[in-house]
């Protein structure tokens, strides 16, 4: 069952784990990479409706989890799908995806019309929500009503504080090639400290290939901390809830961060903290973006490139100081997906442009870092 917080109760088949969670219902677009967007730290206290109606269906594997911490939760609370669970059918499944949910604690209800439920959400926003499963068919109605209408929602929530990690720790790995899985980088040209909000792998694995050692840090390290490591570059991740809420503590060490000079890049909630930081402001979308085949303008190359995004607040454009420029737009609805600072070697997007899910045009993003660092280091 899952129980909106305006009262509407949609009826279907329980999958995944048992019990009952409370969070905020999204939709995404992606006809792939279900695995990839269910392990994703950004939407911790989200329930994800997908669009794409079979779900499941190539089964789970241990390479396409993105939490960094393999053991860890990625704070998903729920999914919404709309045909039963199928058996595997893919070579690299190594589970069955009902039992992986499981395993994860990640509550399913299937047999929904997810149209219908989009719909929903794209003409009233996203929706406060509890989803539950009971083998046993008994629900006590009311009672989750009250607790869907009682959460507060994601506004000034700070989720990255049960996402990020528990210590620092380095990182090598590189990107996933055919053939050959995972490789290692064994001759990095630069050293990146990456503070981690709800740091996606393939992030770590894109900086890895473009000739980086990572050092990643918790959420909560101090810019003096930062800074003692030596880095050519510091990468802000990206994660989930509210900026304004996260950036209470860490747009001040931000600010320290680019006030020093380095070079600093950030993704998807490490965009709005660094937007933040530079004198702009963030909101809450009516609907967000979630989904791999958003449009977005680079004005650097006039090029569009096809990204994945997952968020629900944005940068907004009206805040941008003068000291800010934009640099990338989004051409679904024209809100700021890109952002740089015009007197510092700052600069940060709102999408994935390390492609899990999704395609792979922006790429070029991990190289315009590279190249950030290398011009620095040039100066110095």
């Amino acid at each position: 069952m899952l129980v909106l917080a305006n009262g509407t109760v949609i009826e279907g088949r329980g999958a995944g784990a048992t019990g009952s969670a409370v969070g905020e219902v999204c939709f995404n677009t992606a006809m792939t990479g279900y695995q990839e967007i269910l392990t994703d730290p950004s939407y911790a206290g989200q329930i994800i409706t997908f669009t794409f109606p079979h779900i499941g269906n190539v089964g789970a594997n241990t390479e396409d989890i993105e939490t960094s911490n393999l053991a860890a939760s990625s704070g998903v609370k729920g999914c919404v799908l709309r045909t039963s669970i199928t058996a595997p059918s893919n070579w690299r499944a190594a589970q069955d995806f009902d039992a992986w949910l499981k395993a994860r604690g990640i509550i399913a209800i299937t047999g929904v019309d997810t149209r219908a439920l989009t719909a929903l959400i794209r003409e009233n926003g996203m929706q406060n929500a509890v989803i539950a499963h009971a083998p046993d068919g008994i629900f006590d109605v009311e009672a989750l009503k009250r607790e869907a209408a009682a959460w507060s929602g994601m506004v000034g929530l700070d989720l990255a504080k049960d996402v990020t990690c528990g210590q620092s720790y380095t990182w090598d790995e590189t990107s996933w090639q055919w053939g050959r899985g995972f490789g290692r980088q064994e001759e990095p040209r630069f050293h990146v400290v990456a503070i981690d909000f709800g740091l996606k792998r393939n992030i770590l694995r894109e900086l890895a290939t473009a000739g980086c050692k990572i050092t990643v840090v918790p959420a909560d390290t101090s810019a003096e901390a930062v800074l003692a490591r030596d880095p050519d570059g510091v990468f802000v991740s990206n994660g989930p809830g509210d900026p304004a809420a996260t950036g209470a503590y860490a747009v001040p060490e931000l600010k320290k961060i680019v006030e020093s000079g380095v070079p600093t890049f950030g993704i998807c909630l490490g965009h709005q903290m660094l937007g933040l930081t530079l004198g702009a402001e963030t909101a809450k979308m009516h609907q967000g973006h979630h989904g791999a085949n958003h449009p977005v303008k680079d004005y650097a190359t006039d090029k569009v490139e096809i990204t994945s995004m997952n968020h629900g607040f944005a940068v907004t454009r009206e805040s941008l100081p003068d000291t800010v420029a934009e640099t990338h737009i989004s051409l679904f609805d024209g809100s700021n997906a890109g952002l740089k600072a015009k007197d510092k070697p700052v600069f940060s997007v709102q999408y994935h442009p390390e492609a899990s899910p999704g395609p792979q045009d922006s790429h070029y993003l991990f190289t315009r870092f590279v190249d950030l660092m290398a011009a620095h280091k040039a100066k110095a």
